[in-house]
This record gives structure tokens, sequence and C-alpha cells, in this order.
């Protein structure tokens, strides 16, 4: 679907930005995030709240059936039955290259830990390039 296209489907509308484009904007009837402490789920009528993104894929599913993204970190606010996502980075899963992931997640492993910025970072770097594995593992 070309960006900015509406589909008049779904009760939700769903919009992922980046600090490049619009990813998505298209009604969906359920919308699946990570954040940084679990998953929501989010559908018709949920009350408003904004959370803070994790690493992993976003889900939605419409009637042409369930699309996944891997998200990087960001934002989400849900309000009026619309999904708001502002993430530095959105991929289609299926655009994501398993050995790249690992490759990642090699980097990430061999980053320094000896103080605690450092182990914050490293911590970071693992649970990101763990969450890319795991979405491009699907998919392989």
């Amino acid at each position: 679907m070309a960006t900015g296209e509406m589909i008049a489907e779904g009760p939700l509308r769903c919009q992922v930005v980046t600090p490049e484009r619009v990813v998505i904007d298209e009604r969906v009837d359920f919308v699946a995030v990570p954040l940084d402490d679990g998953e929501l789920g989010v559908l018709p009528g949920r009350a408003p709240l904004v959370g803070r993104l994790g690493f992993g894929e976003l889900r939605s599913r419409s009637h042409r059936g369930e699309e996944r993204h891997f998200v990087d970190g960001g934002f989400v606010q849900v309000r009026d039955d619309v999904v708001t996502v502002l993430t530095s980075r959105a991929v289609a899963v299926t655009d994501l290259d398993l050995e790249s992931a690992r490759a990642e997640l090699a980097r990430a492993r061999a980053l320094p830990g000896a103080t605690a910025d450092q182990l914050r970072e490293k911590s970071r770097a693992l649970a990101r390039a763990r969450a890319m594995v795991r979405a491009a593992e699907r998919v392989a």
C-alpha cells in the first residue's frame, strides 16, 4: 500500500512514523506493539495511553491478513482508535536479513561492559539485536 493511501476497512487507524517517512498509515482490526516492559495489544475502544516502545515486532491484522514490522524503540500513543507509533526505524520483517541480525548480536556481545554506562549501552544493544534475530528467524 502506498504511503498516505487509506483503506476504509478496520476500526483502528495504525500510523508508524520514522524521522524519514510514514511507514504505515492504514486501517486495521488489531495492533500489537512491543513495550519496554512487555507487549500491548490494541483493539477498538482502548482507553487512551502513551507508552515507551521496546525493540521487537509490531503486528497488525486486517482483512489483508497479518503484517509484521520490526520497530527500534520509541513511543506509542493510543487515542480515539488511532495507534500512533514514533520510532527511529521500522522495517518489514520480511526485509530483515538473519545473518546481518546475527552479526549485530555478535557485535553487541563484544561491547565493553566495565562501567555502568557501558553496561547500560551493552544491555540495550543486546536487547535490540536479540529482538531483531527473533523477528528475522520467523521468516527465515
